[in-house]
């Protein structure tokens, strides 16, 4: 065979085998299997942030040489100050030998592929930033002599001529045709290595990826992003040297590779965006919740809580519904106490029906417990949906129509940084929780609504520990009266039931008492008839099994105040002793309202009775407050109307009037004033100075 036939041959086989292993048909599976088995732990260290800086300068001087070799222009001298160095001769030497590897690479696209998994071998212990920084720098080696390339465009002394001159330089304005596209490539590349280095700091930030899930993607993707960098550095090396020769022609490579560039440039800085959105939502959490859950200001904290974005004081969706529907800002509770109401839109009629209440009685009277003042007190309503549909805004909208609210509503609301907030601050799960926030924004209490519902207003200001203040307020009560109640396991079961209300009466006429028990079984009657009223009400008869419990209860209460009365000090609860005390005088009889635990309302024989009878004429309050408040609203109603301003009068036997250890204030809530002493009756005497 002759010579030219079997170059004919090698050529066709070569042709072939290029054909078949064409790096640019390659899979990006394939890529990242092939490169990521090249890649080890990351044992050598390199000065990667300076190793950027010098390799970014060089290659950005150069291109601008020639960009002025192209466009015959003057070059400014100050380009090549250069304040970052590289000082290791070990990475010095490595960036000589892979620059070498690179010039010495035949042109095609095989051979390029070699060479680039040859140089990834060979910088494996490197991070794979590192490596992309490596390879440009040593393409920079090779690019940086187009510094020398300013004799042709300014004054210059003979050496440097002559020096441009041995690198073959003089022939580059020949090519400057296709050296202008060679520079496209070449930024492109570089637009490349800036994105790995953000991604590298991004990675090393030490955002856990269950927060930044878009990092994970991006593992998946550096090898192959770093693959095709390395793969153009080495190209454009071996291109270098053919712009010093006058018969130089463009290769089709550096074109596919501009094309292949472009996708993965725009799909790379697309995860690093995500990335960096990722990470500022992240930011912008940890900053929301520091202000949250450290409580300095109460503005201060609902700002960072519901509005959105940046610009916190021109986004606010807050609106106060009263007669008329206004949107507020947030400065309305300055130096407030905020019950924050947290809900979804099912279900929460009832706890709108509470507030609101709530709000009438913190409106209705002036109210001061340590310092916390009734008129200081906001009710601000965040609702909470999956999703602000149309049908969930009709919703809303419908019931704030609907609802004279006389408090504040967030609308709205789908900032997915407040939602997160709510539910990992305040522990949020679909359950309805109000909270009580102090004027610093400090929460005082997560379960404000456990508190409101068993004490009403009488809970105010609400607090932890008003919760366990008011939970032993009637503990002596309930110790004394289950003595004396031979349906002890049922009434104990009944206490419990936040849902029960509970009726203890008992008197000593009996007549009353008979047209009490009968009015009371019409009151259950009725309650249990109508499926709206979701209650259990209970009674029990004092002294029905054996009429001697009647006076030994009260010897039993008698007895409690006394030994309070022997405590130096202020000892707890003594006034609510005196208050029951003063019912037994009462010649009808008496009952005492309690929904569970809380006793409500300690009331007078023939007031409770026709309260009782009465239902029908103002259980449509049950609509917009609770039962025991509608019982005690129409009570007073009907102790108003019958003129009764007299004071209440009490007599408790003592051994002697010694005995008498302090003076008793009458229990009427709008008299207080002390009571006088005559022998061992106690009376208030302010009715005789009116």
């Amino acid at each position: 065979m002759s010579e030219s036939g079997s170059n004919s041959t090698n050529g066709q086989q070569q042709g072939m085998l290029k054909q078949k292993q064409n790096p640019l048909e390659f899979t990006h599976d394939k890529i990242l299997e092939d490169v990521y088995r090249t890649h080890f732990h990351c044992l050598e260290k390199c000065d990667a942030a300076s190793l950027y800086t010098v390799a970014s300068n060089v290659l950005n001087q150069s291109m601008d040489i020639t960009e002025k070799v192209i466009a015959k222009g003057e070059q400014p001298m100050y380009m090549f100050k250069e304040d970052t160095t590289i000082t290791s001769q070990q990475l010095a030497a490595k960036l000589k030998r892979i620059a070498y590897l690179m010039i010495c690479t035949p042109r095609g696209e095989y051979p390029v592929h070699c060479t680039t998994m040859l140089i990834l071998e060979q910088l494996k212990h490197y991070s794979w930033d590192a490596k992309v920084l490596i390879v440009e720098a040593a393409f920079a080696l090779e690019y940086g002599k187009f510094l020398y390339l300013l004799p042709l465009i300014a004054p210059c002394q003979q050496f440097e001529s002559s020096f441009a001159d041995l690198h073959g330089l003089l022939m580059v304005p020949q090519n400057t045709k296709h050296l202008s596209h060679f520079n496209t490539v070449v930024k492109k590349v570089m637009q490349v290595v800036e994105c790995i280095t953000q991604w590298k700091k991004l990675v090393s930030a030490g955002h856990d990826i269950r927060d930044v899930p878009t990092l994970a993607e991006t593992l998946q993707e550096i090898p192959v992003v770093v693959y095709w960098a390395i793969f153009t550095f080495v190209s454009c090396t071996g291109e270098i040297n053919d712009f010093t020769d006058n018969k130089y022609q463009k290769h089709e490579l550096s074109t596919h590779l501009e094309k292949k560039l472009d996708p993965i440039l725009g799909e790379f800085k697309e995860l690093l965006k995500k990335c960096i959105d990722e990470i500022e939502r992240i930011e912008d959490f940890t900053s929301r919740k520091n202000i949250v859950t450290r409580g300095r200001d109460i503005v201060k904290v609902l700002k960072a809580l519901i509005i959105c974005g940046d610009k916190r004081d021109l986004i606010q969706n807050v609106y106060y519904f009263g007669l008329t529907e206004e949107q507020v800002k947030l400065e309305e509770f300055k130096k407030k106490c905020v019950l924050l109401f947290i809900s979804g839109l099912e279900n929460v009629d009832d706890d709108i029906k509470l507030l609101n209440s709530v709000n009438e009685k913190l409106k209705e009277k002036a109210r001061e417990v340590e310092n916390y003042r009734s008129e200081d007190f906001k009710i601000l309503w965040i609702p909470i949906v999956d999703e602000w549909n149309e049908e969930g805004r009709k919703k809303l909208e419908n019931k704030l129509r609907d609802t004279k609210f006389g408090w504040y509503v967030v609308k709205y609301l789908n900032f997915e940084t407040s939602l997160k907030l709510i539910k990992e601050v305040f522990k949020y799960e679909k359950k309805h929780v109000i909270k009580l926030m102090n004027p610093q924004g400090k929460v005082e209490n997560f379960d404000a609504k456990q508190i409101i519902s068993q004490w009403g207003i009488d809970g105010f200001p609400f607090r932890t520990s008003d919760q366990t203040r008011l939970s032993q307020q009637w503990k002596w009560f309930w110790s004394e009266i289950t003595k004396f109640i031979k349906e002890i396991d049922n009434l104990q079961n009944q206490i419990e039931e936040e849902d029960c209300y509970l009726f203890i009466y008992g008197g000593s006429d009996t007549k009353w008492v008979q047209e009490f028990t009968k009015a009371m079984d019409e009151l259950k009657k009725k309650v249990e008839s109508n499926v709206d009223l979701n209650m259990t009400i209970e009674s029990f008869q004092l002294g029905k099994e054996d009429s001697k419990d009647v006076p030994r209860f009260w010897i039993a209460i008698d007895s409690l105040l006394t030994s309070r009365k022997q405590v130096k000090g202020v000892v707890p609860q003594t006034n609510e002793i005196k208050r029951l005390l003063f019912l037994k005088q009462d010649p009808k009889g008496w009952a005492i309202l309690s929904k569970g635990k809380n006793v409500r309302l300690l009331g007078h024989g023939e007031a409770m009775c026709r309260t009782v009878k009465e239902f029908e004429t103002w259980h449509d309050k049950l609509s917009l407050m609770s039962f025991d408040v509608a019982f005690t609203e129409h009570y007073r109603g009907i102790k108003e109307k019958d003129g009764s301003k007299r004071c209440e009068e009490n007599v408790i036997c003592y051994g002697h009037p010694t005995d008498i250890v302090e003076r008793i204030t009458c229990p009427k809530k709008d008299c207080r004033r002390p009571m006088e002493v005559t022998s061992v009756n106690f009376k208030c005497c302010h009715q005789h100075k009116q």
